[in-house]
């Protein structure tokens, strides 16, 4: 391909995934919304928890944001981040029981709400994870591919042994419209595609889901509290305000 056209045809890709979430994700997105947005009501925390390498972008992606949600508390678990060694953070998303630990871990259970995004949604960790705070009472939201997890074999080495995918389980789905494989762009004379879209349909769904809740609640004349960046002049004085309702409440605060 001529040099430019890449980035030409990848471009095209990207709009084209966030312009299907957006017209047809939107009742869900806002479903979500409104899940959360009770949450904040009730001054409780929104659990998210991306488990799995680039996963984790997810999580982290709508934590600590300027204009999001002070409520997020983002589940980094290190043994799932690439940073701790990426062979043996894919080797721990496949593991049995791992997501059964962190939300034990983390007492998640009655009245709490977890999101969950994992692009393919088919992974042990992911799997035991919203199966584990379904069974303690959480309620669920999940952000993941459903053609990726329809399409995926059931003897696929990464599935969770149950073979349940976590749009089936989860009380709202969200579908990041992720393609199998994730990269989009094949090139002549080279057998694997390139150029991935997970983390930009993920973010864009969350961020969606974010600031739908926050909008949701200003029009009940709710005021959240949300982050300022602390790069921007009188950030770091806004931010104070709030830090005391959370510093103890959000581990990675």
């Amino acid at each position: 391909m001529e040099s430019g056209k890449v980035m030409d045809a990848y471009l095209e890709e990207v709009m084209g995934i966030i312009n299907a979430i957006h017209s047809e994700e939107k009742e869900a997105i806002l479903t979500a919304a409104r899940m959360m947005a009770e949450q904040v009501k009730q001054d409780r925390l929104i659990h998210v928890f991306g488990p799995g390498g680039h996963s984790n972008l997810g999580a982290m992606e709508i934590f600590f944001r300027a204009g999001g949600l002070m409520h997020i508390n983002a589940i980094l678990n290190q043994e799932t981040m690439l940073n701790n060694g990426a062979l043996k953070s894919m080797n721990v998303e496949r593991l049995p029981g791992y997501g059964r630990i962190i939300i034990e871990d983390y007492g998640l259970g009655k009245e709490d709400l977890l999101i969950v995004v994992n692009a393919y949604g088919i992974n042990s960790a992911t799997i035991d994870a919203a199966l584990t705070a379904k069974e303690n009472g959480a309620k669920l939201i999940g952000v993941c591919s459903f053609e990726h997890a329809i399409n995926t074999p059931p003897d696929h080495v990464a599935r969770h042994p149950s073979k349940k995918n976590l749009q089936d389980i989860v009380d709202c789905a969200v579908d990041c419209k992720i393609k199998v494989g994730d990269a989009v762009i094949k090139l002549e004379n080279f057998e694997q595609k390139i150029g991935a879209l997970s983390t930009f349909a993920n973010a864009y769904v969350l961020n969606c889901m974010v600031i739908e809740c926050i909008n949701m609640l200003v029009n009940e004349n709710i005021k959240p509290p949300v982050w300022m960046s602390g790069n921007a002049t009188g950030g770091d004085a806004w931010n104070q305000q709030f830090i005391d309702r959370f510093k103890d409440r959000i581990r990675v605060l």
